[in-house]
C-alpha cells in the first residue's frame, strides 16, 4: 500500500462509512448517537474505530520513520 491509499484509507475511516470484520461504522454517526442521544452501543462502536485508527496511525508512524531514514 503507498502512501496515497493509506492517507484515503485515513480520510474514509475518518469521515465515511466503513467495514471492520464485517461490520458498518460511520464515526460521524456514531458520535452524534453517542454524545448527543446517550447511546451506549455507540460508544462502544467509537472505541471500536478508535482502536483500529490506533493501529492504522502507527503503521503510518512506522512508515514515515523508515522513509526518513532513508533519506
Amino acid at each position: 500500500m503507498d502512501y496515497l491509499d493509506k492517507y484515503d484509507k485515513l480520510v474514509k475511516l475518518l469521515t465515511e462509512e466503513f467495514e471492520i470484520e464485517g461490520k458498518n461504522f460511520n464515526l460521524k454517526e456514531d458520535f452524534e448517537k453517542f454524545f448527543v442521544r446517550s447511546n451506549k452501543t455507540a460508544g462502544t462502536r467509537i472505541r471500536r474505530v478508535m482502536q483500529e485508527l490506533k493501529k492504522f496511525s502507527q503503521e503510518i508512524r512506522n512508515d514515515v520513520q523508515d522513509y526518513k531514514d532513508k533519506i
